[in-house]
């Protein structure tokens, strides 16, 4: 089991290794295997990109991310025209049904609802989006209404955990209960638990 400081050090170059992070200043610190990151960055996307390679580090157990936003005026919108940018972002990327997709945004801060057939489109409005200027932080209540029946679906689970390398199929335990699946068991890390969450 890695020390907290062997873990700040994992964190710190993970850090290092995104280049969408260049030039930014974050700073981590380690409690128990818990990281927390501060500091500011420019644009949402950054503050994302540092949350999500906190999570592909061995070790870390949860992530405390108290990263601000937007400091710069080059990168301030009013709610207007952050709202307009997102309905143009929404509607030119091919994988979203926008038509499906209601916008709020209040200081900076996208709230997507509506319902979509698959998780996939959820995932995509929120990619969309998420290197605009002006983005504080994004709220994706986007529901799914799935198109495909419960026949078979921890079986179908199964398998894909087997085809993706990143996750260790042995050692998730699935369970279907309706239309409710539950997953359960030990992962490596958080990319190995966002992997089958996503798979599944």
């Amino acid at each position: 089991m890695k020390s907290d400081m062997e873990i700040r050090k994992d964190v710190m170059d993970q850090l290092m290794w995104e280049p969408i992070l260049g030039g930014t200043q974050i700073g981590v610190s380690v409690k128990n295997g818990v990281v927390t990151l501060s500091g500011k960055v420019n644009i949402y996307s950054q503050k994302m990109a540092a949350e999500y390679a906190v999570k592909k580090v061995v070790g870390v157990k949860a992530v405390a991310e108290e990263i601000g936003v937007g400091t710069l005026p080059l990168f301030r919108k009013s709610d207007v025209e952050l709202a307009d940018a997102v309905l143009h972002a929404l509607k030119w990327n091919m994988l979203v049904p926008d038509e499906r997709i209601m916008v709020k945004v209040e200081d900076g801060i996208v709230s997507l609802e509506g319902e979509v057939d698959w998780d996939y489109q959820r995932t995509a409005a929120m990619k969309s989006i998420d290197s605009l200027a002006g983005l504080i932080a994004v709220h994706n209540f986007i529901t799914l209404k799935p198109a495909i029946t419960t026949a078979n679906i921890k079986q179908k689970i199964i398998a894909a955990f087997e085809r993706i390398a990143t996750i260790d199929a042995e050692k998730i335990v699935v369970e279907v209960d309706g239309g409710k699946v539950t997953l359960s068991g030990k992962v490596r890390s958080f990319a190995e638990q966002e992997d089958a969450i996503n798979a599944a």
